[in-house]
């Protein structure tokens, strides 16, 4: 009988760290999204790449981006050089640039 409840507790744990981890999930959908409206827009933007952990943008206007609200995505850095931006986004940077490939 012991062996039933030791299952039974053993499946409702499986159970819940799928849930936790379905739910701690971002949607990266959602978030590319919201990364180019906060990059100005898709037609304020020119170009961009990944290069590793960077995702690197050049822009028409750098003055449209929303430089506060990228951080707030969870960027941990946003560095400026005329009219490109590199945000570092750490590992979800290539999972961003596909998602955003297809928006385009």
């Amino acid at each position: 009988m012991n062996y039933i409840e030791y299952i039974i507790i053993f499946v409702i744990l499986i159970i819940i760290a799928i849930a936790i981890t379905k739910a701690s999930k971002k949607d990266f959908k959602l978030d590319a999204n919201k990364l180019v409206e906060y990059l100005g827009g898709k037609e304020n933007i020119i170009d961009y790449e990944v290069n590793k952990s960077r995702f690197i943008v050049s822009l028409k206007n750098v003055d449209l981006v929303n430089k506060e609200a990228i951080q707030k995505m969870g960027a941990k850095g946003i560095v400026e050089i005329e009219n490109q931006l590199k945000i570092i986004l750490g590992d979800n940077a290539n999972q961003l640039k596909k998602y955003i490939d297809e928006l385009n």
